[in-house]
């Protein structure tokens, strides 16, 4: 038996080592993670320099509180991210996961408008089929209906849900994607009508949606129509880059590619790469000023923040990633992994969408593609997928309720920045078997 709590109930496999994008299990087998767990692994498993990082900090000092000290690995990591002031983002505070991150950017948002004379300012606007964290307030803020449905009674209705930006599946047959755009502007500008533009803190959404739908990325000129809309009504632009940030769709910033910049930022998975648990949020200058000339501080805080074991092992990445140029590998195996996708799915009769960007990639099943159909539900398409793909040696990260929390499924694949050609290779072809294995299960 185990005295964990796990996550489904059932007792997965015991990982006892990691080796490159290899993890070996208890019983000696080797598995190809190609999603980094959820997208976290960016180094990959068992990093020496990393390792050492982590241990002669630990030695050195392993913890101190906020409320009192700095520490330098903090210090260090925040000059590493903000030197050059990336978008005008000039200051980092630092947490222990993406939830927390989101959850300080929320309230960093309240506080602001608290400072500058705007107290009104109470509401935040995202979009369905989003995830902004599994806490309270995030899970509130976000559109991940799944996992909302149990806790509705108890989220705070400050926190409204707009359409997201999801051509595959929300664009209508007879619209363009000017169109598209058209009709998700015209929607947005009529919720901040709706609650009161004047009343409204921010627009929350992720620059590429990350587990909740699979990868998915906006028509062009979506985000720069959305810092218009935020900007005439004075509302912030907060972008969730916990999963597509740090690398992992090519550039450093998924924002980059967008064409806007964020008045606050959240980052994580990438951040320290599994090593520690670390996330952060990234903050605009006029941010920090209205708090500086106000209050003097964010009014926020937690036991761990700026932890410097997490904050040494997150440097380390980050020197690595750079030093050795790793977004370079990322863009060129993440083109390497679109056309074998392409080449392995792109004429299957049941995968409807391919879909992403750099190491961050989605397949999206159908029962049909011409009507886009989706299997139901309670035979777990993706699960059954999950486990074909785990059975070849491969662990991807699979997720149901694609469409509405509940239909759809879609199975992703987002290795470590490090994997090589062979690796990739090898990720598509045991999935390609593992998916016809799964729907050959449910009688496909």
């Amino acid at each position: 038996m185990s005295r964990v709590l796990h996550r489904s109930g059932a007792i997965p496999p015991i990982a006892v080592r990691g080796e490159g994008v290899y993890l070996i299990t208890a019983d000696g087998n080797r598995v190809i993670d190609a999603s980094g767990g959820a997208a976290v692994a960016a180094l990959g498993h068992g990093n020496r320099r990393i390792a050492e990082a982590i241990g002669r900090q630990a030695a050195a000092m392993a913890y101190s509180h906020t409320g009192t000290f700095s520490n330098q690995p903090s210090e260090d990591l925040a000059e590493m991210l903000l030197a050059d002031e990336p978008g005008g983002l000039t200051r980092a505070w630092f947490c222990s996961s993406g939830s927390e991150g989101n959850e300080a950017a929320l309230k960093l948002a309240r506080q602001y408008f608290v400072e500058i004379g705007q107290p009104q300012r109470v509401r935040t606007i995202a979009r369905r089929q989003s995830y902004h964290g599994t806490t309270l307030g995030a899970l509130a803020a976000g559109g991940n209906m799944m996992r909302r449905a149990l806790y509705e009674p108890i989220l705070s209705p400050m926190h409204s849900l707009v359409s997201p930006c999801f051509p595959y599946r929300f664009k209508r047959d007879d619209e363009s994607d000017a169109q598209y755009l058209d009709r998700l502007s015209e929607e947005l500008e009529a919720e901040f009508q709706r609650v009161g533009p004047d009343t409204v803190t921010a627009f929350l959404a992720e620059p590429v949606v990350g587990a909740t739908t699979g990868c998915v990325t906006a028509v062009p000129g979506y985000f720069k129509r959305v810092r218009e809309i935020c900007d005439r009504h004075g509302a912030l632009l907060i972008l969730d880059e916990v999963m597509c940030g740090m690398g992992r769709t090519g550039t450093m910033h998924a924002w980059e590619q967008e064409g806007v910049t964020p008045d606050i930022q959240i980052i994580a998975k990438g951040l320290g790469g599994g090593y520690q648990p670390i996330g952060g949020v990234l903050i605009a200058d006029r941010i920090v000023q209205a708090l500086a000339n106000g209050s003097g501080g964010f009014l926020h805080g937690q036991t761990y923040q700026a932890h410097p074991v997490a904050c040494a092992a997150a440097l380390e990445v980050q020197k690595i990633i750079r030093e050795d140029r790793l977004l370079e590998n990322v863009q060129a195996m993440g083109q390497r992994l679109e056309r074998g996708l392409v080449e392995r799915f792109g004429n299957h009769r049941h995968v409807g969408d391919i879909r992403g960007r750099g190491l961050f990639w989605a397949i999206e099943f159908v029962t049909d593609r011409a009507t886009k159909g989706v299997f139901e539900p309670g035979l777990k398409l993706n699960e059954r997928v999950k486990a074909e793909a785990l059975a070849r040696g491969v662990a991807g990260y699979p997720m149901g309720g694609t469409l509405d929390g509940k239909q759809g499924d879609h199975y992703i694949v987002a290795p470590p920045y490090i994997v090589s050609p062979a690796e990739v290779d090898a990720i598509v072809e045991r999935l390609g078997d593992a998916v016809d294995s799964a729907l050959k299960s449910v009688g496909r």
